[in-house]
């Protein structure tokens, strides 16, 4: 099976985790931080917000299963892409919305569906949903790994 990557910020990586994790056709998740500029950070060093990087997640996928395409509508559906550093209760540049593309296909699915969701305004505020090329990925350390599951708290 060939297996295709997706790198996703929405927020808290522990929900977001759990999302992706039980798509059918997804192999695997890891949760993590980029787009910072740290090497490596740790957890309490991305909570301090200084280092740049958002709480994200690794998803591989088999693409004969599940489509990047619908692994961005599950993206758009987990969180509130309008508002700006902040997801539910918690707040700071580390739970940015963001989506990180490995090549020009996935940039283009990104872009069009970030547009069609801008067009139809259902959202009354502007989608702030960073689109941009990925670049290190740093798994947060183990106990972050399927948390909600391992704490008894999954909730599909």
């Amino acid at each position: 099976m060939k297996t295709a990557k997706a790198l996703f910020a929405a927020g808290c990586f522990w929900g977001v985790e759990e999302a992706f994790r039980k798509i059918k056709g997804v192999v695997s998740t890891r949760v993590g931080y980029t787009g910072g500029d740290t090497e490596a950070p740790s957890y309490e060093e991305v909570c301090t917000g200084l280092t740049g990087h958002a709480e994200a997640v690794l998803v591989e996928f088999d693409p004969a299963t599940v489509s990047y395409e619908t692994l961005i509508e599950v993206f758009w559906s987990i969180h509130d892409p309008t508002t700006l550093n902040k997801q539910g209760p918690d707040t700071g540049n580390q739970y940015r919305s963001a989506i990180f593309y490995f090549d020009k296909r996935e940039e283009r699915i990104a872009r069009a569906s970030k547009k069609r969701l801008e067009a139809i305004d259902f959202l009354k505020r502007p989608v702030v949903t960073e689109i941009v090329e990925a670049g290190p990925f740093y798994e947060a350390e183990e106990y972050h790994q399927r948390y909600l599951e391992k704490k008894g708290l999954s909730y599909r």
